[in-house]
């Protein structure tokens, strides 16, 4: 049985066991498929990727695939994409260290159900490295940390935003999940290359329409990011819908293809995969809890870090004060002088790692180190309570939903203007 790996897309094609050829005759000398400013990309790291996404469509049963061809372009295309993010994430001071690679590997044998001996014995049974593994993960940790850092110095979200979107009545209750195709145009493009890239969405809508799966199609014609996934955009609240295609989605039922809709990097193809009613409750759930941050940074180490947040957290569980602990060595600004208190808060306010670990705790258990963008924390749950917040709940709802609509769009832009400014030598043969 194949090891099922839960990552993002950016990783999907590193991460995941691959089946790899072993050679009859003597083995050939790896070759260069790809320079991307002073790194490379090797015709085995190409090999692994492919093989996984083989692996991967044969598991989801899609069928036939397009030639193996033209899979590795689009496989060769993500693999420089992550390349350029991880150099630049690099290049601005992001670091991620072992201990943090360690967490995410831990994550992923949690989410297989396995131990970590497990799944190492795992992967190495189908052929794939762990140290290949552990690699994948740390571009896939550090593209999220460049990620998180650009929405957060990018991207701000006003109250009069909030307030026009509340007032329009377009905050829709449902979800919807979307597949998304993208045919290119280049930067400055002629009116013939435009009318050319038009052309060729209409002919991947009318294959669609004569029987090739969209998830075929997306793997074969798009030059979007989930590209390899089918074009799987997964669930997503109507509002979160990136803005060049919002309204039309909204008129749209389950099974719906749109007609190629132009935005500013091309031609885009929309699905509706599935569609359900909304389910979230207006009863939030709030804890109350305090925190302690120690951050890395150029005079300390992430392993340093690492040590002296777990010190901390033996000083606390051996009966030290929580709050004079963090008044003395807290590294975050605004909660420090407070004893580290965060007061009440709702679940995802401080983020979906800072959810997820107080609410595995009980009142007065003090967390595990744990690792988010502001650095390392351990955390003691005081509190928890359910209020009727209706009204806050949908402004939460609301500012998250244009934060997500605005950073995705601009983050999106961001990365064609780097991939632009790179070095690239693509050297795939065809």
């Amino acid at each position: 049985m194949k090891l099922l790996i839960f990552c993002s897309g950016l990783a999907a094609s590193v991460l995941a066991p691959a089946v790899i050829a072993q050679a009859v005759a003597v083995e050939p000398l790896d070759k260069i498929v790809a320079v991307v400013d002073e790194d490379v990309i090797l015709q085995s790291e190409l090999d692994r990727a492919v093989s996984n996404i083989l692996a991967q469509a044969q598991a989801q049963n899609n069928g036939q695939l397009p030639p193996r061809a033209e899979i590795e372009k689009q496989v060769l295309d993500r693999l420089i994409l992550t390349r350029v993010q991880v150099e630049r994430a690099t290049s601005t001071g992001i670091q991620v260290g072992d201990s943090e690679v360690d967490q995410a590997v831990a994550r992923i044998a949690a989410q297989n159900q396995m131990t970590l001996e497990q799944l190492r014995t795992s992967l190495e049974r189908d052929g794939f490295s762990f140290d290949e593994f552990r690699k994948g993960m740390r571009e896939e940790v550090t593209v999220q940390r460049f990620r998180q850092r650009f929405a957060q110095s990018r991207v701000q979200v006003t109250d009069t935003e909030i307030d026009i979107l509340l007032a329009s009545n377009s905050l829709k209750t449902g979800e919807v999940r979307l597949q998304h195709i993208l045919v290119g145009v280049p930067e400055g493009a002629t009116s013939e290359q435009v009318q050319a890239a038009r052309e060729r969405a209409e002919r991947v809508i009318r294959e669609v329409n004569a029987g090739l799966t969209f998830q075929q199609a997306a793997i074969k014609y798009s030059e979007g990011q989930q590209a390899l996934e089918g074009g799987d955009l997964g669930w997503r609240r109507y509002e979160e819908v990136p803005t060049a295609f919002a309204d039309l989605v909204a008129g749209m039922n389950k099974g719906d293809l749109s007609q190629p809709i132009r935005g500013p990097n091309g031609f885009h193809i929309i699905r509706i995969a599935d569609q359900r009613e909304d389910t979230s409750a207006k009863v939030i759930r709030e804890f109350k809890a305090r925190h302690l941050v120690i951050r890395p940074s150029e005079l300390m180490t992430e392993e340093q870090a690492t040590a002296r947040i777990q010190k901390l957290r033996e000083q606390a569980i051996g009966g030290a004060d929580f709050a004079e602990l963090a008044r003395k060595n807290s590294q975050d600004e605004n909660t420090a002088n407070l004893g580290g208190e965060l007061d009440w808060f709702v679940a995802g306010e401080y983020g979906a790692r800072v959810t997820e670990v107080v609410d595995s705790l009980k009142n007065g258990e003090i967390s595990e180190p744990f690792r988010t963008e502001l650095g390392w924390h351990i955390l003691k749950r005081e509190d928890s309570r359910e209020r009727d917040r209706t009204q806050d709940y949908l402004r939460g709802q609301a500012r998250e939903a244009i934060l997500r609509r605005k950073a995705e769009e601009e983050f999106e832009n961001y990365v064609r203007q780097l991939k632009a400014e790179a070095f690239i030598e693509n050297r795939l043969a065809g």
